[in-house]
């Protein structure tokens, strides 16, 4: 007990010292900490108000300039969906006029999606590359996208990449047995028959009521029999 006793007022010199140097530091560089907190507190502000009078209403200008545009790709008018009709912005557009905006970068999705049923692969893979998503459905889908465009321009290993991070990314019953068919189909193709009659399998266990897997039994009984 004695020995805590004594230890005591040791820590609180130090802590006295301490606190004085830190004092002795703020007078000596107080001109220099206030313009710090200053310029902090100037950015701050100054996004703060980039955000709410310049960002929001060109995000939602954007939006009302897409209509459009989406109007048309719903309606599978790929090139005036990308292009625009002369009275209304295309995708192209909206890339370059509102390119700091969520839209832009939805536009890129769409301006992919478009040129891959334009059958334009590269500038298909140009935008679908450069479109940013967490979005659980969109990105599987731009995934598997820029999976078939770049088994359009004959890069298989390429497209196998993409199909297994479109099924990768998150579980659900829509996009995966989709991308996984499409996966096994090229394995196949590639005569990696062990890999794909796994995922032919897996889509049969995991997904049987979807498209793909009420039709799976043939694509493995034929697997089985190229291995016997």
């Amino acid at each position: 007990m004695a020995k805590k006793k004594s230890k005591q007022p040791d820590n609180l010199q130090e802590l006295e010292s301490a606190l004085t140097k830190t004092e002795h530091f703020i007078e000596e560089h107080q001109k220099p900490i206030t313009y710090a907190v200053g310029i902090i507190i100037i950015v701050v502000i100054a996004y703060l108000g980039f955000k709410k009078f310049y960002l929001q209403p060109l995000e939602k200008e954007a939006q009302s300039q897409m209509f459009m545009a989406e109007n048309y790709f719903e309606k599978d008018s790929f090139n005036l969906a990308v292009n625009g009709d002369g009275n209304y912005l295309g995708f192209l557009d909206i890339i370059d006029d509102y390119g700091m905006t969520k839209s832009a970068n939805l536009a890129k999705y769409y301006a992919g999606i478009s040129f891959l049923y334009l059958n334009q692969y590269e500038d298909a893979l140009y935008f679908l590359e450069d479109f940013k998503t967490d979005d659980l459905l969109l990105g599987p889908v731009a995934e598997g996208a820029m999976g078939d465009a770049s088994l359009e321009l004959g890069e298989p290993e390429k497209a196998l990449r993409h199909y297994k991070n479109a099924y990768s990314i998150n579980d659900n019953n829509f996009t995966n047995p989709i991308y996984m068919m499409k996966a096994a189909n090229l394995l196949e193709s590639m005569d990696e028959l062990e890999d794909a009659l796994a995922l032919y399998e897996e889509i049969k266990e995991k997904y049987p009521e979807s498209n793909e897997g009420r039709y799976i039994d043939r694509y493995i009984a034929r697997v089985r029999t190229k291995l016997d």
